[in-house]
């Protein structure tokens, strides 16, 4: 299955925060941030693989980048305004490069139409340290409506308790379809799901979301894992809790796998039995009923040593798989255990 990220965020003046920076820096560009008389320059970030700006019909002003950011600043005047609102997706790594523009366009085009704003994309590829499939976009939308001459009035639907979490779900909904429309066009199996495991019911444990600060740390643990020529161990919590979430899920994975590949024999076995009642019926017109009768009781040992056969196999199944699971929990054991120089 292809990987699945959607949130909606907020650019705050309150946490200290200005749209005019937060376009630079996603984008990649040089701007200037008016209010303040402060300069962003990002030409020099690497991994911004494409950015353009969508916006209704007829208001071509906001295709320049420093005129919409600071017109969005210089719309706002409370110190803890909302200035910006932001959208962060998960590309599927199955699609190549212009099929994931072409995606995350379709996306900001729907959000353009649904709520009248302008929206910023900037198309992100993974980071050269981390995971080669995390292709992702950040779509900077405004907080007001763009008109031909300018921002008009504060759009609320997503920042209202009663209409808020439902517009989110609605658009985590139309992800998920359009990622799928998009995967499927391109002829991938994989799909995705804007569902929790928990509400598709899948016996999967969840990971959680390192943060910057957590993925730093991992990183510099690995580096320095590979120079010493040791095996990397991670350690914040949250490495350490995806790592238990992982190690659990392949486990469960593999009793799953033994488990449909008994289902798998048992439904050989039935449609074996099923074609020997078909042979005995058609038996029956050649001989008579005695001779039914000896095959039968012939059938019903054959059966018997088959299903005694597989459940011999089962029990052996289980027991490896019981066998593997112990062996696991030793070496976790183990690695877990006291160390030299370690605080508590």
């Amino acid at each position: 299955m292809a990987i699945y990220h959607l949130s909606v965020k907020v650019v705050s003046r309150s946490k200290g925060q200005s749209a005019v920076a937060s376009a630079a820096y996603r984008s990649g560009d040089s701007l200037t941030d008016e209010r303040e008389g402060k300069a962003h320059d990002y030409t020099r970030r690497r991994g911004v693989d494409a950015s353009f700006i969508v916006a209704p019909s007829g208001c071509e002003w906001t295709h320049d980048r420093a005129r919409l950011w600071n017109a969005a600043e210089a719309a706002e005047k409370r110190k803890n305004s909302t200035v910006a609102r932001e959208y962060e997706l998960a590309l599927p790594a199955e699609l190549d490069g212009p099929e994931r523009e072409t995606l995350a366009r379709q996306f900001a085009v729907a959000v353009v139409e649904r709520f009248g704003v302008a929206a910023d994309i900037a198309i992100h590829a993974p980071g050269q340290d981390g995971d080669q499939r995390n292709h992702h976009a950040h779509i900077l939308t405004t907080t007001r409506v763009v008109e031909p001459d300018g921002l008009g009035e504060k759009t609320r639907v997503l920042d209202a308790a009663k209409t808020g979490s439902a517009e989110i779900e609605s658009l985590r909904e139309l992800w998920a379809m359009q990622c799928n429309e998009a995967l499927e066009r391109s002829g991938r199996a994989a799909r995705v799901d804007h569902r929790s495991y928990e509400r598709q019911g899948a016996d999967v444990v969840p990971g959680v979301h390192l943060g910057p600060h957590s993925t730093a740390v991992e990183r510099k643990a690995a580096h320095q894992a590979e120079q010493e020529g040791r095996e990397y161990e991670p350690r914040t919590y949250r490495a350490r809790a995806n790592a238990e979430a992982a190690e659990k899920n392949a486990l469960a994975k593999t009793l799953r796998q033994i488990i449909e590949g008994a289902e798998q024999v048992i439904a050989k076995v039935q449609k074996a039995a099923d074609d020997l009642m078909d042979w005995f019926a058609e038996l029956a017109d050649e001989v008579g009923r005695d001779a039914i009768e000896r095959k039968e009781r012939e059938r019903q040992e054959r059966q018997k040593a088959v299903m005694e056969r597989l459940a011999r196999e089962r029990r052996e199944a289980q027991e490896r798989a019981e066998n593997e699971a112990r062996h696991s929990q030793e070496i976790k054991g183990q690695t877990n255990g006291p160390k030299r120089g370690w605080r508590r």
